[in-house]
């Protein structure tokens, strides 16, 4: 059975386009297991390798997330800070819905 996740317009960004994935501007915060969850694991795996190897918010958003911090600081930032508390929240929490999804 596959389900479907609420998101509002403000929070998806999530197609391929030429091969680069898109980032929502903000990573979902509920605290129910999306879709978007789902199809970027790999990403928060990767945000929290990143964050335990020392890399900064703006290289978490410019090699990680495809942002330029330097043309787009506000929308890096909150991309950066939302997806790593929601990376941190599938960590802690979110893991444990993956077997009911």
């Amino acid at each position: 059975m596959q389900r479907k996740a609420v998101r509002s317009r403000r929070e998806v960004r999530t197609l391929t386009l030429k091969g680069r994935i898109c980032i929502a501007d903000k990573a979902p915060s509920s605290g129910k297991l999306t879709a978007y969850d789902v199809g970027y694991l790999v990403l928060y795996v990767q945000l929290l390798d990143a964050c335990a190897d020392g890399a900064t918010a703006d290289e978490i958003a410019s090699e990680i997330l495809g942002i330029d911090p330097a043309r787009e600081p506000a929308r890096a930032q909150r991309a950066v800070e939302s997806h790593l508390r929601r990376a941190r929240w599938m960590r802690e929490t979110g893991y444990r819905l993956l077997a009911t999804w």
